[in-house]
């Protein structure tokens, strides 16, 4: 079937032909194509001027029928207004899901908020007003950070680092907010306030609860450790039947009293402020260190322990916090190596960080324990605990530390080959002397 456009082609065409036909019988062809040519474009005009006139009414009278054109243009007034029609169905459906999306939006006591690519606010609900004090339409086109008014959100927001929350007090109340923000379109933003002053409240009850109860409880343990010690060392006088039992109870006490040392170590690293007062600490000698303490504590399983660090490294940070966190590292390296296994302490610096890597060729962890390692008592098998003793503690310690040093851990591991651990630091933490290739 032909579409409009072929066959007003053939009319033209036709009108050509008869109207050359009928010229020739008057001696004058040309003219009369001419005439019949001109009387089209006449034509044409005409619709064109009916087509203007009803575009300029549909602006007014959306619903206004299209007039009637013969042929071609009854099918161009046809298509024009059937497609008017559909984009006012799309921009009613449209708007009717933005009238939801937005009433919906108003009943959340989460705040979702709009920021164009200037960095200004475009759109917010309800909690937006309550949570941050935003004022509609007073704040429209405001910068955001000119309303929240916080050093760290200001950092946080021209940063652009938006893979972990930021939480601050609000500047309405005393209360705790946190702030997620997430990228779109062009350099847009969508940010997402919600108040966490309970959950806030809730932690630290926990951090008072697990720091007091942790410091009751070393005194008790002490002193049934000591007991328990003073009648092993004379089982002369105990009943042999007894020795067993109270040799367990040793063991179990031991690892109480490991916990209890433990869960007070990630108590004050909770609750005591990043030291101001940072020495330059010697790499070398602090790996040295570590080395020296693993060999000892494990002398019995002959462990080919390796330090390979540039003598001249020098490290910002807190020599003892970062002493715990290297330890438990190795610790745990050579827990879980075999007797004469080998394991590395590794320092280096790269173009973006400074890394302190411990790694080993022990037993390894399946990779879908890798992203829990460093939540407090997890375990990646029970069994592992009760033979070495563990407290599940070390991993977590590890991760506050360095978190203090605005630093983080990046674990990987084979099972069966063995397992590294990375602990990146930024450069700014490493004396500038010590930076190979800089004075």
């Amino acid at each position: 079937m032909l579409q409009d456009w072929q066959k007003e082609i053939y009319r033209i065409i036709l009108l050509v032909a008869l109207s050359g036909i009928a010229g020739l019988l008057f001696g004058r062809s040309t003219l009369f194509v001419i005439l019949a040519l001109t009387a089209y474009l006449g034509f044409t005009l005409v619709q064109l001027r009916r087509l203007d006139k009803w575009l300029s009414i549909l602006t007014t009278d959306p619903d206004r029928a299209p007039p009637e054109g013969p042929g071609f243009w009854g099918s161009i007034f046809d298509g024009i207004f059937r497609l008017q029609q559909r984009q006012k169905h799309a921009t009613l459906t449209l708007q009717s899901i933005l009238d939801k999306a937005q009433a919906s939006s108003a009943a959340l006591e989460i705040a979702v908020i709009l920021i164009d690519r200037r960095g200004n606010l475009e759109w917010w609900n309800k909690a937006g007003e309550t949570l941050l004090g935003l004022r509609y339409p007073a704040d429209r086109n405001q910068a955001v950070t000119n309303l929240v008014r916080n050093p760290q959100f200001s950092e946080y927001f021209h940063k652009e680092q938006y893979s972990e929350p930021l939480t601050l007090s609000s500047p309405v109340n005393n209360n705790m907010l946190e702030f997620q923000l997430a990228t779109f379109g062009e350099r847009e933003r969508l940010m997402v306030v919600r108040d966490i002053t309970q959950i806030h409240k809730l932690e630290l009850m926990r951090e008072d609860f697990v720091g007091n109860v942790s410091h009751e409880l070393r005194t008790p343990i002490t002193v049934i450790s000591g007991y328990l010690e003073a009648m092993l060392g004379n089982p002369g006088s105990i009943d042999p039947r007894w020795h067993k039992p109270l040799q367990q109870m040793q063991q179990q006490s031991n690892r109480m009293e490991n916990i209890v040392r433990d869960l007070l170590m990630l108590s004050r690293l909770e609750t005591k402020a990043v030291t101001r007062q940072l020495t330059d600490i010697d790499v070398n000698g602090l790996l040295s260190e570590v080395r020296n303490d693993t060999m000892h504590i494990f002398e019995e399983k002959q462990h080919n322990i390796a330090v390979e660090c540039n003598p001249d490294f020098r490290l910002r940070g807190d020599r003892g916090e970062l002493y715990s966190a290297i330890s438990n590292l190795a610790f745990n390296a050579a827990k879980y190596t075999s007797s004469k296994g080998k394991i590395t302490l590794t320092a280096e610096a790269t173009e973006n960080s400074f890394d302190i890597i411990v790694s080993d060729d022990g037993i390894g962890i399946e990779s879908q324990h890798i992203p829990r390692l460093t939540e407090r008592f997890y375990r990646v098998d029970a069994s592992r605990a009760t033979d070495t003793g563990g407290t599940g503690l070390g991993l977590a310690i590890v991760k506050h530390i360095l978190v203090r040093h605005n630093a983080s851990i990046e674990v990987n591991s084979v099972p069966g080959k063995g397992s590294s651990f990375r602990c990146r630091f930024p450069l700014s933490r490493l004396v500038k002397e010590t930076i190979p290739g800089k004075n």
